[in-house]
């Protein structure tokens, strides 16, 4: 089974982020006196501003990302400053795998029907060494990095500021560039505050910050 965009989903974020964000900040000026209603949109944008970033680690995110390929993920996980849970090749069973087909590929009829076939050979090839009663770990190492991987993913604020800086750039690669969209389409409903200055295209999926 092929699957062609990735799925999203928001499964926890700080409670009060944006107001946690303000009081922490605050604290460095000692200006809680001015905590009011509404006052964190532009305490947090005049912090962005200015550089003063490390108050927006107070306040985190998690995702749980399925439809997107090993590739993927095999770029999210080297930002650091983040936690991953990622579906494990060594204890699935990847009879059957789902893949992901670029639409590139997808878009040329010849291409599309090379691709197919080396992810039917790759399974049929994991299947066989399955039957021979070859350990999953090993068998694995068959498979082609299209395959999808499932993960869930936690990082603060300032964290994932830093990954849209990076991965919504256009050298950014396209597939990363989507889910990265996706993540930040609910970040910016739900802490407008912190995530509220990038422009998204949606034609390219990238996007800049009007506040750099």
């Amino acid at each position: 089974m092929e699957i062609t965009k990735p799925t999203v989903t928001l499964l926890a974020i700080t409670p009060g982020a944006e107001k946690l964000i303000e009081e922490a900040g605050r604290t460095c000026y000692l200006s809680l006196d001015r905590i009011a209603e509404g006052s964190e949109r532009s305490f947090i944008r005049n912090c962005i501003r200015r550089g003063h970033h490390s108050i927006l680690e107070h306040a985190s995110a998690s995702f749980r990302i399925t439809g997107a390929s090993r590739a993927f993920t095999h770029q999210l996980v080297r930002h650091r400053l983040a936690s991953y849970s990622q579906q494990s090749q060594r204890y699935v069973d990847e009879t059957g795998f789902n893949y992901v087909i670029p639409a590139d590929i997808l878009a040329d009829e010849g291409a599309a029907v090379i691709f197919r076939e080396a992810m039917a050979r790759a399974e049929e090839s994991y299947r066989a060494l399955r039957a021979r009663g070859i350990k999953k770990e090993d068998a694995r190492f068959v498979l082609p990095n299209a395959s999808e991987s499932q993960i869930v993913f936690s990082a603060n604020f300032r964290e994932l500021r830093m990954i849209f800086n990076l991965r919504l750039a256009r050298g950014a690669q396209w597939e990363i560039r989507r889910v990265c969209a996706m993540m930040l389409k609910i970040l910016q409903n739900e802490a407008p505050a912190v995530f509220g200055d990038y422009v998204l295209d949606e034609d390219s999926m990238t996007a800049q910050s009007d506040l750099s």
